[in-house]
């Protein structure tokens, strides 16, 4: 059936009336739009205040929306860092780790600089260290107490040769092959050297005994003027040490002397530096008679024939 073609809403006043007050409304709703919208274009701040009066309005409700949305995300948070808190903290003690294994190392570096400007700082106007080399073993659980260097012959080593490093006397050259050196340190039980106090001229041999420390055997016997925590000092006797350099300290009093500990240690040293012999001439000099003593004795036989042939020539 086809719809009727009038839009009369029938013979109700009221439903007229109804009818004719929306359109009125709505057509009312469009000009005060449309009015606005020129104002707002023509004159911008004019709705300012209104801008403000609704932003006051809704401000509790958009306050407390963030924080809800603040509080939540908290919460999630804290879940989320309670369920990562392991594996964070295991990061974490593999950086702090790792910090100290670097703050090991540093340190370590650190001293290896401070021991190498102790070597360079060795040197004075009469001699000058042939080689630096690193003091690469030890010998510690035998009564013969050596060492090996890293340099030798092809760096001028040669037997006799002091060896010293940043803090005192190590030992001697004893063997030297073209890339390393066997050293006698001063601990071997072969090993004497004289030495005499720092603050006077108390003078002394140190011998080695074996065991890591040294006996101090005063060269005048009497009243022994030694005192624990004396400094012993290379005399300079022998020609092999330059005077002045440290040897050891004084740890026990004996009759004749006393018990002395290190100041160079050689299980804490890592570089050592190669000393030419301080007083060459007089070494070789001292070393001379011992080669000519051999000399004569070697060819007593034709001296002996010659001489009885001498004496029974006349005889003839």
């Amino acid at each position: 059936m086809a719809p009727p073609s009038s839009r009369r809403t029938g013979f109700s006043k009221k439903a007229q009336y109804s009818r004719f007050t929306g359109y009125l409304l709505a057509g009312a709703g469009a000009v005060l739009g449309l009015a606005l919208l020129v104002i707002s274009l023509w004159n911008p701040p004019a709705f300012a205040p209104l801008r403000g009066v609704a932003g006051d309005a809704v401000m509790p409700v958009a306050s407390a929306s963030a924080a809800v949305r603040a509080e939540s995300h908290g919460f999630f948070a804290s879940i989320a860092g309670y369920f990562n808190a392991g594996s964070q903290n295991a990061e974490l003690r593999r950086e702090n780790e790792l910090a100290r294994i670097r703050l090991v190392e540093a340190e370590a570096i650190k001293a290896e600089n401070r021991s190498l400007k102790g070597l360079l700082a060795l040197r004075d106007d009469e001699s000058k260290p042939l080689a630096v080399a690193r003091l690469v073993g030890s010998t510690a659980t035998s009564g013969r107490r050596h060492a090996y260097i890293s340099v030798g012959t092809a760096r001028g080593i040669r037997p006799g040769m002091p060896v010293i490093s940043d803090r005192g006397v190590i030992g001697r050259v004893l063997e030297a092959g073209r890339s390393s050196a066997r050293v006698l340190l001063l601990t071997d039980s072969e090993s004497v050297l004289p030495v005499r106090r720092a603050t006077d001229n108390v003078i002394a041999f140190a011998e080695g005994r074996g065991d890591g420390l040294l006996r101090i055997r005063l060269v005048n016997l009497g009243v022994n003027p030694l005192k624990v925590g004396d400094m012993m000092v290379t005399s300079g006797a022998g020609g092999y040490y330059r005077p002045g350099v440290a040897v050891a300290v004084i740890a026990q009093i004996t009759n004749d002397g006393g018990i002395a500990r290190l100041v160079a240690e050689p299980a804490a040293t890592n570089y050592v530096s190669v000393m030419p012999v301080h007083e060459a001439e007089a070494v070789a000099e001292l070393e001379a008679p011992e080669v000519h003593a051999l000399a004569p004795a070697a060819k007593p036989a034709p001296a002996a024939a010659t001489s009885s042939a001498s004496a029974t020539a006349p005889e003839e």
